[in-house]
């Protein structure tokens, strides 16, 4: 279990999205499809919707917020957002979401070596507590045996 901060609060569940590169929402990320679009980004071409994103920070200005706006209205909007601090550009466009649309995301800020620990693919979950579980893959988990 990981204990983040909650920016904004709020649960979600899904596989994580993991980036230690900072990203452009305006121009990185269509709010039509989900996907992240910046062509440098090592993420390029993969669809963040529905998904936690774990990014450290965003990178650029208020735009950011505009476009993961019309991402939540469009229902393209990553689940959650796990960062490394605040990030007023996240929390502004959760908020917005919530008074405009009544859908809002977590936003989280997690301790340097937390985030470090994330993985892409691991399935997570978030309580309104900012409390992060990682649930273990079906795969992994021990055979239950009728006595």
């Amino acid at each position: 279990m990981i204990a983040g901060r909650a920016i904004v609060a709020g649960e979600a569940d899904g596989d994580a999205l993991v980036t230690s590169d900072a990203l452009s929402f305006w121009g990185g990320y269509d709010f039509h499809t989900g996907e992240i679009i910046d062509r440098h980004h090592p993420l390029a071409g993969v669809r963040a919707a529905g998904r936690i994103l774990a990014v450290p920070f965003s990178k650029g200005s208020s735009s950011t917020t505009a476009v993961l706006l019309e991402a939540v209205r469009a229902g393209t909007a990553p689940a959650a957002i796990l960062t490394t601090g605040v990030d007023a550009f996240f929390a502004l466009a959760s908020i917005v979401a919530d008074v405009m649309y009544s859908k809002s995301f977590p936003v989280i800020a997690l301790e340097g070596a937390d985030f470090a620990s994330l993985r892409t693919g691991e399935r997570l979950i978030i309580d309104r507590s900012a409390r992060i579980t990682r649930v273990e893959p079906l795969s992994h988990r021990g055979t239950e045996k009728n006595g």
